[in-house]
């Protein structure tokens, strides 16, 4: 299994040169512009925030702080260029929902003044299932997070978007509904991966890993918003969703043991 460490490590060494995930080109790495040291989570230095707020859209040194800093966490902000994106967004989405800041419509791509507190003294997110395997994925609804651990330490923090609680056509008979749209809660394993775009009853799912069998998977998604929004599945965003298969054991038998639990905040209560 290729771990996150090592991928946010290792990018190091290819700044030059773009690199081919499940066969399409991608730029250069994220964390091919940070040092080896400014990925550790380990940095012993004490991190300075930025002194202004931060807006989708912002370009220049004080985002590329806060994207070194979200890497060093273990988020996934995308390239560390100081160009505040989507990829950035989804990492800010979820570091607000393991702080506990709060989230809306209106505020909730902004880099605040406690978001930059907490950058430097941060909450760790809570562990679902104490004593757990060592390498493992916990899906925390009621906050809308994922958490990769490996040797039982979280290696990556990803928002995702679970399912959104409504009632939609059933797949070939749409003047029946069905419905509501819920992740259930329970122990499952990466069962099985398929790459690419793949065409399922309720629409298409990018490299989907699915974990109930082929039904419900984590997979990618075009839009990844910050409430929950899906049939049922787990939606990550697309460019995580690109590599994020390589760090899971994938088998029918011992596949990587993936844990959901908590309730979706649904936007109608």
């Amino acid at each position: 299994m290729q771990s996150v460490r090592r991928l946010l490590i290792s990018a190091v060494t290819i700044a030059a040169a773009g690199v081919a995930v499940c066969g399409q080109a991608v730029a250069p790495s994220a964390f091919a512009q940070a040092s080896a040291q400014d990925v550790s989570a380990q940095s012993a230095a004490t991190y300075v925030p930025p002194k202004h707020d931060l807006y989708y859209g912002d370009k220049g040194a004080a985002v590329r702080s806060v994207q070194r800093r979200l890497v060093q966490l273990h988020y996934y902000p995308g390239p560390v260029d100081g160009v505040y994106g989507p990829d950035t967004e989804q990492a800010v989405w979820a570091f607000k929902e393991v702080q506990g800041l709060p989230m809306n419509a209106y505020s909730n791509s902004v880099i605040t003044y406690a978001f930059r507190q907490d950058l430097v003294h941060p909450r760790a997110p809570k562990v679902l299932i104490k004593h757990g395997p060592a390498s493992r994925v916990e899906i925390n609804q009621n906050i809308q997070v994922l958490v990769l651990y490996e040797s039982g330490k979280p290696a990556l923090i990803l928002h995702v978007s679970t399912g959104g609680g409504y009632y939609y056509p059933c797949p070939g008979d749409p003047g029946a509904t069905c419905g509501p749209a819920i992740t259930p809660d329970g122990d499952y394993m990466a069962l099985s991966f398929d790459p690419g775009w793949v065409t399922v009853p309720l629409g298409q799912m990018y490299n989907p890993v699915f974990f109930i069998g082929t039904a419900y998977a984590i997979h990618g998604d075009i839009p990844v918003p910050w409430y929950p929004v899906s049939h049922g599945c787990v939606r990550i965003w697309m460019d995580a969703a690109a590599w994020f298969h390589n760090d899971l054991t994938i088998s029918p038998s011992d596949g990587t043991p993936i844990y959901i639990r908590g309730t979706a905040p649904y936007l109608n209560g």
